[in-house]
């Protein structure tokens, strides 16, 4: 009997012998209740019945996730959804006695973790404006992970990404925020109007005023050219007539009979070309001689130009 007893007694000797670690993991064994040392992952042998596990703990990465909600400069609610990714920072002998002894129980320090993240948020969200929130995601994080770094080193883990995933305001501020970007747009789309419309009435009174340009400058030119034309004509015509009026007076013929004979040529061209159904003509004798004697007085004065020109 006495032998079966230390037989077993043995047995459990040898089974408190031997501690297993898993992978990523290491143990902090304690002698009653002081630190002893840290078993690394495998098989590991202690000392029985004074040697014992005081806690496992992982190098792993481990999330939380936060929810919680801050206020704004101006007394506007913001409600957050955090992510936290952390770490052990290492394995080394001091960092394990920090995160084995620095708190109670693991949920004392996940408590002071989630707290300092939510506090540091709050801290830096109560020097912003409601409108500034939606794009300062990136510097919140900055801020958070800059404060964190150092208290979560002192309890021996490293901060290694904080993501913030969601940012929502009272559903009152919401309503608010959509009328005030639905009032923006419409601003913006008036302007782009305006422009537009401005920008098309400026280009048709440009188009409208090189209209009335061109159309100037083709009617001065129209213009000049009749002037030059008729100047022309009526160089062309007293040509002829002093033409005419020499040939006569070498041929001892009366020169009225060429005005004569424009007259009535004058008007054939005005019965066929007027628009009207009845003409008027003085063709009394009287009427008759003072039309000549005007056409007389006329070639006189044409020749005696034509005279004092050829003289100079």
């Amino acid at each position: 009997m006495g032998f079966f007893i230390f037989i077993v007694f043995a047995l459990f000797l040898l089974m408190g012998s031997f501690a297993t670690v898993q992978q990523g993991t290491v143990a902090v064994l304690t002698i009653f209740g002081k630190y002893s040392r840290i078993l690394r992952p495998g098989l590991n042998v202690k000392i029985p019945f004074i040697e014992s596990v005081f806690s496992r703990i992982s190098l792993q990465n481990q999330s939380v996730e936060l929810q919680f909600q801050a206020v704004t400069q101006d007394q506007a609610n913001v409600n957050f959804k955090a992510m936290l990714l952390y770490s052990v920072m290492n394995s080394d002998e001091e960092t394990v006695k920090n995160v084995a002894f620095k708190f109670m129980d693991y949920r004392s320090f996940m408590q002071t973790l989630a707290r300092s993240v939510e506090g540091s948020i709050r801290s830096f969200v109560a020097t912003k404006r409601q409108s500034e929130i939606l794009s300062l995601r990136g510097e919140i994080t900055l801020a958070v992970k800059d404060n964190m770094d150092q208290h979560l080193a002192e309890w021996g883990y490293h901060l290694i990404d904080l993501q913030v995933n969601d940012v929502t305001f009272d559903e009152e501020v919401m309503r608010s925020m959509s009328k005030v970007v639905a009032a923006n747009n419409m601003k913006a789309a008036a302007e782009n109007e305006g422009q537009a419309l401005l920008i098309t009435k400026t280009k048709a009174a440009e188009a409208e005023g090189n209209a009335i340009r061109i159309q100037a400058e083709a009617e001065m030119n129209a213009a000049v050219l009749r002037g030059q034309a008729v100047a022309r004509f009526r160089e062309e015509v007293a040509k002829g007539m002093s033409a005419a009026a020499g040939e006569m007076q070498r041929s001892n013929l009366d020169s009225s009979f060429i005005l004569f004979s424009m007259w009535t040529e004058a008007l054939k061209q005005i019965s066929e070309n007027a628009k009207g159904n009845m003409m008027f003509f003085d063709g009394s004798v009287d009427g008759m001689q003072a039309n000549l004697r005007n056409l007389m007085a006329l070639n006189s004065k044409t020749l005696f130009d034509q005279g004092d020109s050829s003289g100079k």
